[in-house]
């Protein structure tokens, strides 16, 4: 007797301290519903193992002794997935939800241009669910619920082999604490691929095996709000009939839609007009260079005097860079000639060389790039400079280029730098660059991406198109055919068309031009007949020669000479 209490009473014991080092684990919903991994056993009959139903709510589900039951989570998922053999897919979902919350998921059906259809989905538990073309909703209040449905357009054909392709979970409102699936095909599958998280992302799922019946087992923990489990099988070609579908969205971010094709139809129009323009404008601008032009007479007459008037005020550095186009070493130098006729310099012969002396200290009336060359030749005050020196050490003239570059546009005879873009191709690159972000930001949510491509073509039109615009604006080609008339003018001037007091102003004034045009030597050899002392003053008032019987006929070789010179020093830079 004392025997069988002593067992029954250790057996009590042994009990009590069992019981207290188990762990406790929250208070489950009566019966809740379990779902059941099974393992396929391999028979000689080939037929693929099949899902235990889920235990209808009131019934028991004995479990085999020695198996501990995994915990049932809230904010758990559970997940068993059975390619049929007519290539349709049924998916059974276990979902908890935590006491006195609801979780809902919003599944696209629409991935890129896979198209998915769910179809006969019912819930058991507390739920519902609703599908449309392009989602699939399952919206679920507390406890334990069981969602059931299939699939279409999960197997498609890659030529040597089928691949099945769904996402496990996707679209949850709510932080998944743990997710659990399996996969069963009529054979086994190969090339398992797993990916979780944000959808684009390829982060690999926390755990996918497959155990000894080719059935793929995932678990992931910690599913952020939004994210996806998306998996994808090889299975053996012809296994299951193909049933994906392919289908155009009609929210592709790059579709043909109506405001997308407005958007491009219109920059088509907007370009052709853009091309009409330019085509008018290089038409007008080369018109302007091989027209017949009248001679444009630089002298005016007024009571018997005689002066000297340029078109438009325009000067012989300016008259060259306007028609073509470029500041060169000759518009220098005629510029560097016409400071002297107007006596801010004077040129004269020293010995085998010359010396550019400072006659007048440079005043308002000088342009900008006229106190440029002025400042260049005579720097920090010098009185003067010879040729030589310079030829040693050139002048840096590149901000005399810029100055008169900018004084052509400033005057509206060039639009922009002749080697710039302008405004019109700054603007190109500005819609260009919208033009590529607003395409990346379109296409990343969803919009018509096709407008920012439309802005894009628009801005690359532009910028190729200024390069093709001329510099030369219509008052600019009104001028190149006015300079074109000088130029005509110094090819039929004669010196006994002017009277002798006035010669030597007319053969002066007119020389830097001549330089500009490239007109030197002929207006040289038309007035080498000329008596500088005819207005009662022996000599240029502008250039001095060392040599007293100096004639204009020497002054013609001595000058071409030293302008020969002064093109090779200003040229190099």
């Amino acid at each position: 007797m004392l025997t069988n209490w002593g067992v029954t009473a250790a057996a009590l014991v042994a009990g009590i301290t069992f019981g207290a080092a188990q762990p406790s684990f929250p208070s489950l919903p009566p019966n809740p519903p379990t779902i059941d991994f099974p393992v396929p056993t391999q028979t000689g009959t080939g037929v693929p193992p099949t899902f235990k139903p889920i235990p209808a709510p009131g019934s028991t589900n004995p479990r085999p002794s020695g198996v501990v039951p995994t915990p049932v989570l809230p904010r758990s998922v559970n997940v068993q997935l059975k390619v049929e053999r007519d290539g349709s897919l049924t998916v059974q979902e276990q979902v908890i939800v935590q006491a006195r919350q609801r979780m809902k998921r919003t599944a696209p059906l629409r991935i890129g241009d896979r198209v998915f259809t769910v179809r006969d989905a019912t819930v058991q538990g507390n739920g519902t669910t609703a599908i449309t073309p392009d989602t699939f909703t399952i919206d679920l209040g507390e406890g334990a619920s069981t969602v059931r449905y299939t699939v279409d357009g999960a197997i498609a054909d890659l030529g040597d082999r089928l691949q099945f392709r769904w996402p496990v979970a996707s679209g949850w409102d709510s932080v998944l604490v743990l997710v659990r699936a399996s996969l069963l095909t009529p054979k086994p599958g190969r090339d398992f691929v797993c990916l979780a998280g944000p959808a684009g992302t390829e982060q690999p799922c926390q755990s996918a095996v497959t155990d000894s019946g080719g059935i793929l087992r995932v678990r992931q923990g910690n599913l952020a709000v939004g994210g996806r489990i998306d998996l994808s099988a090889n299975l053996d070609s012809g296994m299951v009939p193909v049933n994906a579908r392919f289908e155009r969205s009609e929210n592709d971010a790059f579709a043909l839609t109506p405001l997308g094709g407005g958007g491009l139809g219109l920059v088509a129009l907007l370009l052709l007009g853009g091309f009409a323009a330019l085509w008018t404008a290089r038409g007008r601008d080369a018109k302007a260079l091989v027209a017949e032009v009248p001679s444009v007479d630089l002298l005016a007459t007024n009571a018997g005097q005689v002066s000297f008037a340029s078109p438009d005020g325009v000067l012989p550095g300016q008259a060259g860079t306007v028609v073509d186009e470029r500041v060169d070493a000759r518009d220098l130098s005629a510029t560097v000639v016409d400071l002297a006729v107007r006596n801010y310099l004077w040129i004269t012969e020293a010995g085998s060389d010359w010396q550019i002396v400072r006659r007048n200290p440079a005043d308002d009336s000088l342009t900008a790039y006229e106190l440029a060359v002025y400042d260049a030749l005579l720097p920090n005050g010098a009185g003067s400079v010879t040729l030589s020196s310079l030829r040693s050490t050139p002048p840096d003239l590149s901000k005399a280029r810029s100055a008169l570059y900018a004084d052509a546009v400033s005057r509206n005879w060039f639009s922009r730098h002749p080697q710039g873009i302008g405004r019109l191709g700054i603007a190109g690159i500005a819609l260009l660059v919208v033009g590529i972000a607003g395409t990346v930001l379109l296409a990343l949510n969803d919009g018509s991406a096709l407008l920012g491509i439309a802005v894009g073509i628009a801005g690359l039109g532009l910028l190729l198109g200024s390069r093709f615009v001329p510099a030369r604006t219509k008052r600019g080609s009104v001028l190149v055919q006015q300079v074109r008339g000088v130029l005509a003018f110094l090819q039929k001037a004669r010196a006994d068309d002017v009277p002798s007091s006035d010669r030597e102003m007319v053969f002066s004034r007119s020389l830097p031009y001549a330089v500009a045009l490239g007109e030197t030597e002929a207006w040289l050899t038309r007035f080498g007949a000329l008596d500088p002392s005819a207005d009662g003053t022996p000599g240029l008032y502008w250039y001095a020669t060392q040599d007293p019987t100096a004639d204009l006929q020497r002054f013609t070789a001595q000058f071409q000479t030293f302008l020969a010179t002064l093109d090779d020093i200003l040229g190099k830079h």
